[in-house]
């Protein structure tokens, strides 16, 4: 998906949206590869209450694949993330 964008301050303070709707937090970087010369990773601050913070706790600077990346305009859309229950939360076979 190519992005048409001025400059990285144009990415970075959007807010970032799952394409459900959900809130997800706010751009905070850009990972750049730059032997290919294209994004590799946004860094979003999963602010508490949002939708990765409830995922990852109250972390920082959650790395998110730009193939994860829907699109990209006033607001940053990102692919929805099922959560993957723990073994000692998986439902037991009766």
């Amino acid at each position: 998906m190519p992005v048409n964008v001025k400059s990285f301050s144009d990415i970075t303070r959007k807010d970032v949206f799952t394409h459900r709707g959900v809130y997800s937090g706010k751009v905070l970087d850009i990972g750049l590869d730059l032997e290919k010369f294209r994004v590799k990773s946004l860094v979003v601050d999963a602010v508490r209450g949002s939708f990765l913070a409830d995922l990852v706790g109250d972390k920082k600077g959650v790395i998110v694949p730009y193939s994860m990346v829907q699109s990209i305009g006033d607001i940053v859309i990102i692919k929805h993330i099922q959560p993957v229950a723990s073994d000692e939360e998986a439902p037991t076979a009766q």
